[in-house]
């Protein structure tokens, strides 16, 4: 959006409009010379992304410039860590963008980036280990002088980190901000990174104060309230809203979460979760599989071919995966919270999830070809909705078995609806947490363990 008025802060990134793009100056010491030198600050909004402030300074006295980027986006509701094994030049090339309070990890080389030990930027992957690489070696001739022994040091991790670059072998890149405004460029949107894995996650105390969201001196509460009374039996838990304090995650007012079991005829239960926020108005909600992994995993198969089909309601939980073959789409497991929603719901959290991800692909630095092929991916999107395809037939794949999609004649069979349940391979199980887990005989594995401790006392 242009601006259009007073309250305008942000303006569209334009090179039409002189005098909206034009940046304020403001004069500011220098930190290296202690004069005084020019600040210039411009609130844009770059087309397909966000909103940023670009600020850069200049000392024309000593010659000193720096330049930085903020974003102007809300901090998010939850934090995002992002993992990329980097295997290939095309990972190198990833772009990447961070805030201030993101720190990085590199374990092979044991490389730490903190928060705040850098500005926020937009760069590559390999732009973040040749800017380690400069700042270590900034220093090196004057450090060679005064403590040879670190800097023979320094040159050692510097050549670890060129070892890196020129992928000797593979490595992995770990991002890590709370305020959940960061990104790793994937270079194929339409189907899931094999090689990067974004997880979400609730900030800790220590990283609210960080960003602000706490007082320097607030201390993790501790529940001092009484032991509710117990329930008698499942149907009076079902039939009860439970409330559960929390903090805001948009401004860190106290607040509370709702959550209440409910049953979906023909299928389970599930937990609907919701928080509004009386201070700031943040709203989110969150419907959670209520039962335990299924003995198989189930692929679920709709055709879509009547307005009927896209009021199914669905159930999509954490672990599920969603493609649809006649667009050559795939969309991961964790790429979508789980939702309790329709076809058409679906549909469009999946376009607005595309669109966000892919921003760098329809942006001004997108090549013609990337930029083709998205358009025409989210125009094939709204002839889905709009019935205009009928070749279209959307897939769950669910490891866990906890999703679900309407059938329009149960207990009949819908003739458009198709279920197939399968039996998990290992990977699946590895991510479910399966292999390792032991339910059975756990006294005589205690009793095996403690034989073993006297017979190595002996």
């Amino acid at each position: 959006m242009a601006a259009t008025g007073p309250g305008d802060v942000y303006a569209a990134l334009s090179a039409d409009d002189e005098e909206v793009q034009r940046p304020m100056e403001i004069e500011s010491m220098c930190m290296q010379c202690e004069d005084n030198g020019i600040t210039r600050l411009m609130c844009v909004r770059i087309p397909y992304y966000k909103a940023v402030i670009l600020m850069s300074f200049e000392c024309q006295h000593c010659g000193f410039h720096n330049n930085e980027i903020q974003s102007g986006e809300a901090v998010q509701e939850h934090g995002t860590e992002i993992v990329l094994k980097v295997k290939e030049q095309s990972d190198l090339r990833r772009q990447l963008v961070k805030s201030e309070y993101a720190s990085i990890e590199v374990p092979e080389v044991e490389l730490v980036i903190p928060a705040k030990s850098q500005p926020a930027e937009i760069t590559t992957v390999e732009g973040v280990l040749e800017r380690v690489t400069s700042a270590l070696q900034s220093e090196q001739e004057r450090r060679r002088l005064l403590d040879p022994e670190s800097a023979t040091k320094i040159d050692e991790f510097c050549a670890k980190l060129n070892r890196l670059r020129e992928l000797d072998e593979s490595w992995t890149l770990k991002l890590h901000d709370p305020t959940g405004n960061c990104f790793i460029q994937n270079p194929d949107p339409l189907h899931v990174d094999p090689r990067c894995i974004v997880s979400h996650y609730h900030r800790n105390l220590d990283e609210t104060k960080l960003l602000g969201l706490a007082d320097d001196d607030a201390v993790q509460e501790i529940d001092d309230d009484p032991v509710a009374e117990e329930w008698k039996n499942y149907d009076e838990v079902k039939h009860e809203i439970l409330h559960f304090d929390t903090d805001c995650p948009g401004c860190g007012a106290p607040c509370q979460t709702l959550m209440k079991p409910t049953d979906i005829p023909f299928f389970d239960t599930v937990i609907v979760m919701a928080t509004t926020c009386d201070r700031c108005g943040h709203k989110t909600n969150e419907v959670k599989a209520g039962g335990a992994i299924r003995e198989q995993g189930c692929k679920l198969e709709v055709k879509i071919e009547e307005p009927v089909d896209l009021a199914r309601d669905v159930l999509k939980s954490d672990t599920c995966s969603l493609s649809i073959p006649s667009l050559d789409l795939e969309v991961g497991a964790g790429a979508l919270c789980s939702r309790f929603t329709t076809i058409e719901g679906i549909l469009n959290a999946t376009k607005e999830q595309i669109e966000q991800q892919s921003k760098f692909f329809i942006g001004d630095s997108a090549s013609s070809e990337e930029k083709t092929n998205l358009v025409a991916l989210f125009q094939a999107f709204d002839d889905i909705v709009n019935l205009k395809r009928k070749d279209v037939t959307i897939v769950l794949d669910d490891p866990a078995g906890n999703s679900y999609i309407q059938s329009l004649t149960a207990p009949i069979n819908d003739n458009r609806l198709t279920k197939t349940y399968y039996t998990r391979n290992f990977e699946q199980n590895e991510e479910l947490g399966l292999n390792d887990m032991k339910v059975e005989n756990y006294g005589e594995l205690d009793g095996i363990e403690e034989e073993d401790e006297e017979k190595e006392e002996e």
